[in-house]
């Protein structure tokens, strides 16, 4: 058994993975000699998920951009989309953060984060458990939210507009849009960007 498969497809630091050899001391050599082999998968510098034919697990697109750059959580259309509340395919995966914006690209995909207030960040996360790992993630409102306030040149302040942008720009599952909760929304519009918009879901949902 390949002593890599203990890590799972946990992202992990070059630390972690050379503590697994102690018996050899060129560590920075033995994990390039890993990636050659494709035992190991390169994220960023310094970052390393075990190759899946390795480990036996499948990778978390949604794990690994949790731990590319941290704190973030998921969202925007990668979270509409992980919930099946748009059709189309992300294949960028997208995340908030506290920090500075930032973009990541590797052999896995994409990874965009967008900067946002400190004090707007904890609205409307949850975390969803699998067997063996779990990640933050924007629930189906906070996500929602970000989509709206974080893309350039979007203005929707009539409720005409902003039901032609749910149901013909993102293709939003309305069925599930009138089901959801309005406290995530009044929170996002107290301490967060494009309020106009978010307080005018707000009065659709409430109608």
């Amino acid at each position: 058994m390949n002593i890599l498969s203990s890590l799972g497809n946990i992202p992990v630091n070059s630390s972690t993975i050379a503590s697994l050899y102690p018996e050899i001391k060129g560590k920075n050599q033995k994990i390039s000699e890993l990636e050659k082999a494709n035992e190991i998968i390169r994220l960023k510098r310094g970052m390393y998920v075990v190759h899946p034919n390795i480990s036996g697990k499948l990778l978390s697109t949604e794990l690994i951009a949790n731990h590319i750059y941290g704190p973030s959580y998921i969202s925007m259309q990668s979270a509409l989309r992980y919930y099946g509340l748009i059709p189309e395919t992300v294949y960028t995966m997208r995340s908030m953060t506290i920090k500075r914006s930032r973009c990541f690209e590797n052999s896995i995909g994409r990874f965009d984060y967008l900067c946002c207030p400190r004090e707007y960040f904890p609205i409307g996360l949850t975390q969803l458990v699998k067997a063996d790992y779990s990640f933050i993630i924007a629930t189906p409102e906070k996500a929602l939210c970000d989509l709206i306030a974080y893309t350039p040149n979007l203005n929707l302040r009539y409720r005409k507009e902003l039901i032609t942008y749910l149901e013909e720009d993102i293709r939003l599952d309305m069925e599930a849009f009138y089901e959801m909760k309005t406290d995530v929304f009044r929170l996002c519009a107290s301490y967060g960007k494009k309020k106009t918009a978010i307080n005018t879901i707000i009065n659709i949902l409430e109608r």
